[in-house]
């Protein structure tokens, strides 16, 4: 029996089409530009090849406050054991010069009582170090040379409390740590406040607690390279922002917007929404201000890259009073809707300000068009709801017809 022949002609099936026929797709990857301050606020930063290593160990407070947590609580374990292995060493010499190891010498004090071996000596270091006093052991006047042992192993200890409690609360009190619910929009927009181009940005606290003395400063950092041919990788230049209160420092009980106006003095002055999107730039924005609770100075910090700036958008209003209680809606914090802005530079708008007023009016004509299409689906959806009802009521006031039999076998219809 002969293969039944396809219906679809040969030439025409996926397989056999020539690779020169398949498109190629018209967008490309652009190279992930490596970012200054990540989303989180961490410095993307290495430091490698450092020779002097030694000046770590200048400051170990901080050394070890900065280490991981794993190699905290490590080196706080180690510290404890060490310093009573070590007077435990101290403890057992003292008792092998007295002769208190002696099982045969009999009729002179010890100088630590029940003191036979190194394990005695080292549960007599712990019980000296951590003020245990179990009762089993204790010093005589017998040995100068413990007591003055004694003296430096309750000194030594208490510098060791000192330094690995603090290290230890320092880790847990850190400012990094209130920075994790100090909020800020995943993208920022650009758009027209008081006939100006405006670059904004939302930022929030999640806490009840304040923080006292907020203030945000912002940096736009890019690579430039100077008349002189001299390339700079990381040039930072100090952005003025506009606070939502006319004072230095915010009240942030509630989220804020907060606002750079695009002037003469802003490097972002000659970016227009073309430019914007092939440039090189990073826009970092840092909170600073006290902890309320602790009084520690905190810092969050963030940053945006052209493809995180939403030219055109506004944010959206979160802030709504219900039941004479204002109510944050934190679902919408990075919510943004699309309003009228012309996607030139602020240079030009301010050379050509009818920019700003055909942009406007073309705002206004779409605004009016899109009411008018709603008004007219509603009236036309209104209407066909009052015809189905019209008709659904009819059809329940008619009357059906009744018709009889005759005994003949006919029908009989009753004259209306």
């Amino acid at each position: 029996m002969l293969p039944r022949k396809s219906i679809i002609p040969e030439e025409f099936v996926l397989p056999v089409i020539t690779p020169g026929l398949v498109r190629k797709p018209r967008f490309r990857d652009r190279p992930q530009k490596a970012r200054f301050i990540t989303k989180s606020g961490a410095c993307n930063l290495a430091h490698k090849n450092i020779r002097e290593q030694g000046r770590f160990l200048q400051d170990v407070f901080t050394t070890l406050v900065d280490l991981k947590w794993r190699y905290t609580l490590v080196i706080f374990t180690m510290s404890f054991l060490c310093s009573w292995l070590l007077f435990a060493m101290v403890w057992w010499l003292v008792a092998f010069g007295h002769g208190d190891l002696n099982p045969n010498r009999m009729g002179i004090d010890p100088c630590v009582t029940n003191v036979k071996s190194f394990t005695s000596a080292f549960l007599f270091s712990i019980e000296v170090q951590v003020t245990i006093g179990f009762g089993g052991r204790m010093m005589t006047e017998q040995c100068p040379t413990a007591i003055t042992v004694l003296i430096v192993q309750n000194i030594a200890g208490l510098i060791i409390n000192a330094v690995m409690l603090g290290c230890i609360f320092m880790k847990t009190a850190q400012a990094h740590r209130r920075a994790e619910t100090l909020i800020f929009s995943r993208h920022a927009v650009i758009a027209v406040r008081n006939n100006k181009l405006c670059f904004m940005f939302r930022v929030g606290d999640l806490r009840k607690s304040m923080i006292i003395g907020a203030a945000v400063r912002m940096q736009v950092v890019k690579k430039t390279t100077t008349p002189e041919g001299e390339v700079i990788p990381i040039h930072q230049i100090d952005v003025h922002t506009e606070n939502p209160i006319e004072c230095s420092n915010m009240f942030l009980v509630a989220p804020l917007i907060i606002s750079h106006t695009i002037d003469k003095t802003s490097p972002l002055y000659d970016l227009s929404f073309n430019d914007l999107l092939d440039s090189n730039l990073e826009i970092i924005v840092i909170l600073e201000g006290v902890v309320e609770t602790t009084g520690i100075t905190t810092q969050a910090r963030t940053s945006y890259m052209p493809e995180e700036i939403q030219w055109g958008h506004r944010f959206v209003p979160i802030v709504t009073e219900e039941d004479g209680v204002y109510s944050v809606d934190y679902s919408k914090f990075g919510n943004t809707a699309k309003v009228a802005a012309p996607r030139c530079s602020a240079r030009e708008l301010d050379e050509k300000p009818s920019i700003l007023i055909q942009a406007l009016q073309k705002s206004e004509l779409s605004h009016q068009n899109s009411l008018r299409k709603r008004n007219n689906s509603m009236r036309r959806n209104n209407s066909m709801r009052r015809n189905n009802s019209m008709r659904r009521n009819n059809s329940a006031l008619m009357v059906p017809k009744v018709q009889f039999l005759n005994p003949d076998g006919s029908q009989n219809v009753p004259e209306t």
